[in-house]
């Protein structure tokens, strides 16, 4: 029996978790969950990392003090994009700035003028979204920031934590690959791109792969610290239970929905740029072919905007209602809806732009949001099929949003194939499954996969109605984004 913690921090949240493993099979205990809430200062959004590492010390605190566990490793994934710029000394120099910060308003067009999209997106094969790290880099640098002048290092939030952890500076590859200045082809830094920016490479760190072992614990020098795949939607794909055949996408659900296929080496091509698909590394080099979608982010902005109204709804009030709604009240796009805040009357209004009348109820706009992410997810796996040049037999759902069944119906319902969900805990299975393939405890990604299959259920969702969302998906289609 061995036991690992893996930290797994999304945008609402952040969690220690125990994953024991024995006899091949892995088993999970949360011992602290913890709020993750951006702060918003008068200069911009931030992410409040200092006590996101308060919350994760706690976390550590509880698994090797207070439950006196012998941990074989410690793991830390968290979300993409995101950076913090540290002195000589090591200090941060700035508190790095949130993805949906304004800042990145029309920054893409900005960094345009300099390179041209094409050029971009031939050196580093990335789906373009404001909130990539370039973007961010290149928005401190036409500021002027005072910041970004004296930085020494630049570390993507995970291997920030890792060095809080361990002294040691590292980019985690697949952490790295969400940037927009990785080429997936040559597997480092595009450092070429970044010099005609004007973006200076020699603060990135050496990259590392998922497993690699850093260091001890500076806390607990007996417990080692891996690079996990630090992008929170890489360890989620290392832990989908599909074994032997490459006849699956999957969809990891949460605050992003992230749907792609796992392929051997990237496809960067005019069809790929034009679809806006990104090439993000996975485990064993793997490469995720993958769109970001919005998500399960305008239901928690929903939520949050009610209970300020005094309309306190469970996730799973939402779900009842969203069921007992009028069918296909609306269709919006849910990649509309970037920006936080006031998420019910920025939807109404969508509605109201596209000809439509807005939803009339809480219900109606639950069940308008999961509507427009399953046509969504048609529309991707459409791409999908057209990129690879084969036919995708079944989809699996891992994340939070596998516990959606409505949602998981609707998938099944708008594509016309069995969906797959399960494990909610993708995330943390794959977190700690890499640290298990890094302390030679399991062989590679396949055996990963086998005690995901062999540990955890999952549920299979079969298409019922199928013709009745034909229609509706030619409507979809006519929903700008915007």
């Amino acid at each position: 029996m061995k036991r690992f913690l893996g930290f797994d921090l999304g945008a609402e949240s952040g969690r220690a978790m125990l994953g024991t493993l024995a006899d091949g099979k892995l088993e999970l205990e949360q011992l602290h969950r913890f709020p993750n809430e951006p702060v918003r200062l008068p200069t911009g959004l931030y992410w409040d990392t200092l006590r996101l590492f308060h919350e994760m010390r706690h976390g550590l605190h509880v698994a090797v003090s207070e439950r006196k566990f012998e941990l074989s490793g410690v793991g830390v994934d968290t979300w993409g994009v995101d950076f913090a710029l540290l002195g000589r000394d090591g200090a941060l120099v700035d508190n790095p700035r949130h993805y949906r910060d304004a800042r990145n308003n029309g920054q893409m067009e900005r960094t345009f003028a300099e390179v041209p999209r094409s050029e971009i997106f031939a050196a580093t094969g990335l789906q373009f979204m404001q909130i990539n790290t370039l973007f961010q880099w290149h928005a401190l640098k036409q500021a002027g920031s005072p910041a970004l002048e004296i930085a020494s290092d630049l570390l993507f939030i995970p291997d920030l934590f890792n060095y809080w952890f361990t002294g040691v500076k590292r980019a985690e590859r697949t952490i790295a690959s969400t940037s927009q200045f990785y080429d997936p082809v040559g597997k480092r830094f595009a450092a070429a791109l970044l010099e005609r920016l004007g973006l200076n490479p020699s603060i990135l760190p050496p990259l590392a792969d998922p497993g690699t072992l850093l260091g001890p614990l500076r806390e607990a020098p007996d417990v080692p610290l891996f690079a996990v795949a630090g992008h929170d939607t890489a360890s989620a794909v290392a832990a989908v239970p599909a074994r032997g055949d490459a006849d699956w996408c999957y969809v990891s659900s949460g605050t992003w929905s992230l749907m792609g296929v796992e392929l051997a080496g990237p496809i960067v091509n005019a069809q790929c740029e034009a679809l806006n698909f990104t090439n993000e590394t996975g485990v064993e080099g793997r490469v995720r072919l993958l769109k970001n979608i919005a998500g399960l982010w305008l239901w928690q902005e929903c939520r949050r905007d009610w209970a300020a109204a005094g309309q306190n709804y469970s996730y799973d009030d939402m779900g009842r209602m969203a069921e007992a709604a009028k069918p296909f009240a609306a269709v919006i796009h849910p990649d509309a809806f970037l920006e936080p805040g006031s998420m019910p009357g920025r939807i109404a209004e969508h509605c109201r732009r596209n000809h439509q009348p807005p939803p009339q109820s809480a219900g109606e706009y639950c069940r308008v949001i999961l509507e427009g992410l399953a046509l969504r997810y048609r529309q991707v796996l459409e791409s999908l099929e057209s990129l690879i040049g084969r036919k995708l037999s079944r989809i699996h759902i891992v994340g939070g949003g596998s516990r959606n069944a409505l949602l998981n119906q609707f998938v099944a319902d708008a594509t016309g194939r069995p969906v797959m969900a399960g494990p909610a805990e993708a995330t943390v299975a794959g977190n700690i499954l890499v640290q298990a393939m890094g302390a030679g405890l399991v062989r590679d990604l396949d055996e990963i996969r086998r005690v995901v299959s062999d540990s955890f259920p999952v549920t299979v969702f079969e298409p019922r109605d199928h013709a009745a969302w034909n229609a509706v998906y030619e409507r979809f289609l006519k929903i700008p984004c915007s």
